[in-house]
């Protein structure tokens, strides 16, 4: 009987991070985008074969964009490219051509498409991180940023045929709205209810289970965005009259007490015949707070939304092409009170991702030290390659000499990717990609990995066999001296002014 209260829990805080991520596309994105093109125009009169500039301090073999900007530009690009191709597809001949179908056909189509957009969310994230990658990565020849044109095309492609299957989508779940009988409308919510027999009877472990809920996280997000385009067309059928929306409200109440009922049935069972407890909803909670904790710190590898896109499923970019391209379609802007009314909107919607953000902020480092997790914050990087894990989409920042010094007395790995000091990329690749070489042996001495980032100790001499155990012991007690001193004088996160609303933007 805890599963409930433990489930919605975790589902509200998750389809939290999943409206922080997409209301991040509609207010800070824009901005970020303008001031990247800023950039562009600004700097390049520096860079006439002087070294240094006087007036930047940017010297002439820098980059002009900083990564996470690079990516700012690239996401502007497909929102702007895909949203001029949406326009060539129309939504009422559509719905006219759906409408037409019998109710067994649409039922199929909507399993259908229930399933494409799983594949499509599954592959799609990949084909974003290859472009961000690729154009990020230190370039050795300049023939080489030629690559990026592939990849952007091939993510341009992929976000208009998910915006195209999501609007499909959208329109079925119309005609079952407006159909007279509602029998499609209620054979599509009895299929939430097959889901349960497809899932109540597996073998479940955690990681499965955690798996499903961020997949029903974004599952219930994306069914609600589908309900307000839903809104969106037949309020402006009806002439924006109030009082249709009182017809509209059962149908909604129903969709979303189905999806409601669903889920707590579901996992209801699955914790009861696999023998689960409620607490690791909390557990799982804890594990998406400190995914948002660990991308807000300055030395963060990934940005928040890609992150929870690769958490959830839940990519972004396609949801918002099809609701501009519905709201642009829907609502008309005349005159200068309305361009003002969009503008107080705007406005409405950055202090609601700001609030928001700050909210979830608040919250996550709650949650991560409730489950005493914020030592993992602190803890220095060991197995992967230092190229990728000095990769920042907040901002790349430069070692100093000290360390310089230090990250030359460390022996590089043969496999890791040359390492550069200013310049990073803004996601790092997949595990096994990052990772080619085995991992080393277990029977190396404990206190190795915990201090060989900080302080490289000198290897001891064959004549001396017993000496390594007195410095074992001293390189315990010097990590441990270390972590003691540096975990309470320093706060949960490391934060500037930037990053509580994404990434850097200097």
């Amino acid at each position: 009987m805890r599963i409930p209260k433990e489930l919605e829990k975790l589902m509200i805080f998750g389809f939290f991070l999943c409206v922080d991520a997409f209301l991040y596309v509609f207010t800070l994105l824009p901005l970020r985008v303008l001031l990247a093109l800023l950039r562009l125009l600004t700097l390049p009169c520096c860079g006439f074969r002087a070294r240094t500039c006087p007036y930047c301090r940017r010297s002439s073999g820098s980059r002009l964009l900083q990564p996470a900007q690079v990516c700012d530009v690239l996401k502007g690009l497909i929102l702007v490219l895909c949203f001029s191709m949406m326009h060539y597809v129309d939504y009422s001949m559509m719905y006219h051509l759906i409408r037409g179908q019998s109710v067994i056909k649409l039922y199929i189509i909507y399993n259908m498409l229930e399933v494409a957009d799983r594949l499509f969310s599954s592959f799609g994230q990949d084909i974003l991180d290859a472009l961000y990658w690729t154009a990020t990565e230190p370039k050795e020849r300049k023939r080489d940023s030629i690559g990026v044109i592939p990849h952007f095309l091939m993510a341009v492609f992929y976000v208009f045929l998910h915006s195209i299957l999501i609007m499909v989508q959208a329109s079925t779940l119309n005609v079952a709205f407006n159909s007279h009988n509602k029998s499609l409308l209620t054979i599509m919510m009895s299929n939430n209810f097959v889901e349960i027999k497809g899932s109540v009877f597996k073998k479940f472990e955690k990681n499965n289970l955690f798996q499903m809920s961020n997949s029903d996280i974004k599952e219930r997000f994306t069914s609600y965005v589908l309900l307000l385009i839903v809104c969106l067309r037949n309020m402006e059928q009806f002439s924006w009259n109030p009082d249709h929306l009182w017809v509209l409200f059962p149908d909604v109440f129903m969709v979303v007490t189905s999806e409601i009922a669903v889920d707590i049935i579901k996992h209801a069972f699955i914790t009861k015949f696999n023998d689960i407890t409620a607490d690791v909803y909390s557990e799982y909670r804890a594990s998406l707070a400190f995914d948002l904790v660990s991308s807000r710190q300055k030395n963060a590898c990934t940005d928040y939304s890609d992150s929870v896109a690769r958490r959830m499923g839940f990519i972004p970019l396609p949801l918002a092409v099809l609701l501009i391209r519905v709201v642009m379609s829907s609502v008309k802007v005349q005159g200068a009170l309305s361009y003002t009314c969009v503008f107080l909107f705007y406005l409405g919607l950055v202090t609601l991702k700001v609030l928001n953000s700050i909210v979830l902020l608040g919250k996550s480092c709650v949650y991560v030290k409730r489950a005493n997790m914020e030592d993992k914050l602190f803890e220095p990087p060991s197995t992967i390659p230092s190229s990728t894990k000095s990769s920042n989409t907040d901002q790349p920042t430069c070692p100093s000499p000290s360390d310089e010094a230090k990250a030359e007395q460390i022996p590089v790995t043969p496999g890791s990717p040359p390492s550069s000091s200013c310049s990073s990329s803004v996601t790092t690749q997949p595990t096994p990609r990052t990772d080619p070489l085995p991992p080393p042996p277990t029977d190396a001495p404990p206190a190795a990995p915990a201090s060989r980032p900080l302080t490289p100790t000198p290897a001891p001499e064959p004549e001396q066999p017993a000496a390594s155990a007195p410095k074992e012991e001293e390189g315990e007690a010097q990590a441990a001296s270390e972590l003691k001193h540096r975990t309470p004088k320093k706060d949960l996160l490391e934060i500037d002014r930037f990053t509580i609303c994404g990434n850097r933007i200097d």
